[in-house]
Order: C-alpha cells, then structure tokens, then sequence
C-alpha cells in the first residue's frame, strides 16, 4: 500500500507527488498522458502561466526549477494595468515595477507542459511512480483507498485529488461544490507584436472584458483575452487578420500592430468552490477544489501553495508517527488554504466585476482609482508584495531562504 496516491499530474498534482516523494513518503500520480517536451528551438507553446516568486521557490524547493529550459522562461520586470478610460501611455496607467521593491522580476512567464514536464520528472527523481492510466473508480474505508485503473489497483492511505474542475475524486467522494458562469470566454493565442513588449506584463480592463498580453522568451506576446460570449463568438470567427486588427484596437495600440503565430484556443470561463478540501483519507487541490478568473493570473500559483501546504502538514504528521490519511492532518491543511484562497476569488471578482464590466459610482471609483495607487507608493508596494505572493501564510517551500 503506498502512503499516497494523486490523480492528475498537471502542475498541481506534480509539484505535491513531488514534494511528498522528496519528504520520503511513497507516492503514485495517475497521469494518463504525460506531456512531449518540446525540442530546443520549436516554437513556444501558446498555454503559459505566470509563475509568482512564491511559486518561484516552491519549484527550486521540489527540485523542478533547474529542469526547466531557461531559453524558454521570460522573466517580466513590470505590469502595466489600465482601464479602457484613460490611454496606454498615459498617467492614469498604474505600473508595478520590481525595481520599487527590490526584486530582479515580479516572475516568470513559462509554458504549462515545460513546467509540468519539470515537476514530473522532479518526482520521479524523488522515487516516485507515475502511472498512465486515468481514475476508473475510487473506494475509500477505514484502513484506507483504492483506486481501480486500467492498469490494475493502486491503494493509498491518502488520496489527493489534483484532477482540475471536473474532478472525479471530488464526484466520489460526494464533496458539492457551488459555481456560476462569468458569462465569457478566455482566448488564448501566441501574437508577434511591432513593438517590442519590454519584459512588461499589459493588461486593459474594458466594458466587454479583459485583455492581458504576457512576454514570452522568443520576444512574442502570449494573449489573454477574456471577452464577454456575445465578442468571443465574433472575435473566433473571424479571419486572422481581422482578428490581428480587433486585437490592436483592444490593446489601445500598445504594442501596435499584431500578428497571430499560434490558433486562437478558448475555453468558458467558470468560478467555482468545493465545501470542503478534505475528508476521510482525501484531500483536494488546485483546480479540484478552487477555480478561479484568469485575469490575475493566480490560478496556478493558488494550487502550488495548496500542494506545498498540504505537504506540509501531512509530512508534519507522519514525522509523528500519525497516518497521512488521518483527519487531523488534512483539517489544518483545508482551514489554511481555504481562507487564503477565499480571500484571493473575492478580490478576483471584484476586479472583473468593477475594473471590467462596473458602470455604477463605485466602479467609476475604482476604475480612477489605478491612477491613485500608482500615485501612492506604500499602495504599489502592497500590492507588488501579493503580486509577488511573499505576503500571508505562506508553507514553507515558498518562504525565502
């Protein structure tokens, strides 16, 4: 019987099997489709995540870092955020710079499959196994869990559920969840751009939604355009140079003009928040368990602080003596991260809901707001430091050293 057993090996996943492997548990991850590691030189992948400096040391801690091509990772130095009201260029833009706080970046922009590429293999590295199969069922009693595969039965005293939204491990074990759609649909695209995008993360906040372009190592800009369903449809179908043209008059010229190099994905975008994180033998994380808007970027960084959490108190225990699966070491897990995570959703929507879409008084005051903070430099510090994620509860993997 091993110690833990994960389902999905997507970062998440990943970067807990890891961290449980490296504290000497014996750990199984259920991954059907390991993801192809791209060649050197290939073109970048048009899925990327921004990578706080929370998540940074999380990484390095699990021994993912150093696994990862640093050719392909952009390290982005500033934000520049503004509302569709005032001009790219203009005074009311609020930029985070790492300069006002010391840092040499406020992160890194890096291809999903290379970071998961970089997590699984930090785990097999640690004397983790990795199974190819998907969750068939899941059984969980007293002494512990089985989980029946295509490629035989695997039993655990822990079972972590890291298998995104849709998660079958939450379905199993009967944990309800409550959501409700944004009403929008997130593009996602690879542009070249004719101006260069200055190691500068850009994101506009607009009536019909959000536009963010991110830097990428090859000097392309990966797009994230969360637009209301009524633009998405129009937006996708239209011919990539029509596309190219909406893009630039979205972005208020910053960049100039635009270029796709990628398909255009999308996916509806969805909130969503388990009851609970835990219960008998179980645990959930990441997307399992919290989903929320992409425009902060934090969905990824949210789910690698709930791994190193869970980690955290689960490896406490067992150094113990106690079992992994014990209740008492999965609560203090669930009332850390769920606390911390409700407090972030509830900013994140506040944002779509005002900066976005807002029309009434209190939006028009936050939305004059950007110009008032960047004004304030104690302002742009704090929230610099939650941008960076060195501010709250942090576990330990993601304090600095």
């Amino acid at each position: 019987m091993a110690d833990v057993a994960i389902v999905g090996g997507g970062p998440v996943g990943a970067c807990a099997a890891a961290l449980l492997a490296r504290g000497g548990l014996s750990v199984t991850l259920l991954e059907p489709q390991p993801p192809a590691t791209s060649a050197p030189g290939t073109p970048l992948d048009a899925r990327v995540v921004a990578v706080s400096r929370a998540s940074e040391r999380i990484l390095r801690y699990c021994g993912a870092w150093d696994g990862l091509d640093a050719t392909r990772v952009e390290p982005y130095e500033r934000m520049r955020i503004w509302h569709e009201s005032a001009a790219a260029r203009s005074e009311g833009v609020l930029v985070f710079d790492a300069a006002d706080v010391g840092e040499p970046n406020l992160g890194y922009i890096l291809e999903n499959r290379a970071l998961q590429a970089a997590l699984l293999a930090a785990f097999t590295a640690a004397g983790g196994q990795v199974l190819r199969a998907p969750l068939a069922a899941l059984h969980i009693a007293d002494e512990g869990a089985r989980l029946a595969t295509a490629a035989g039965e695997v039993s655990a005293r822990l079972v972590v559920g890291a298998d995104g939204a849709q998660s079958a491990v939450r379905e199993a074990a009967g944990i309800p969840s409550t959501g409700a759609d944004y009403g929008q649909v997130a593009i996602v695209a690879n542009v070249a751009t004719e101006h260069p995008h200055e190691h500068t993360a850009w994101q506009r906040f607009m009536r019909e939604g959000t536009l963010a372009f991110l830097p990428l190592a090859d000097g392309a800009s990966s797009i994230v355009w969360s637009a209301d369903e009524a633009l998405a449809g129009t937006l996708l179908a239209a011919p990539p140079q029509e596309f190219a043209r909406a893009l630039e008059r979205a972005a208020d010229a910053a960049l100039g003009a635009t270029r796709l190099l990628t398909e255009r994905r999308s996916f509806p975008l969805r909130r969503l928040a388990a009851q609970r994180y835990v219960a008998a033998r179980l645990a959930l994380v990441g997307d399992a368990a919290h989903v929320v808007h992409p425009l902060a970027g934090q969905g990824v960084n949210l789910g690698l602080l709930d791994a190193a959490a869970l980690a955290e108190c689960v490896l406490a225990g067992v150094a113990a003596r106690e079992d992994p699966g014990a209740l008492s070491l999965l609560r203090p897990y669930e009332r850390w991260r769920k606390s911390e995570v409700a407090v972030m959703a509830v900013a994140i929507d506040a944002f779509d809901r005002l900066l976005a879409h807002g029309t009434g008084p209190l939006a028009r005051l936050a939305q004059s707001g950007l110009s008032f903070v960047n004004r304030r430099q104690e302002l742009r510090r704090f929230f610099i430091e939650r941008a960076l994620g060195v501010k709250g509860e942090l576990p330990r993997a993601a304090r600095a050293t």
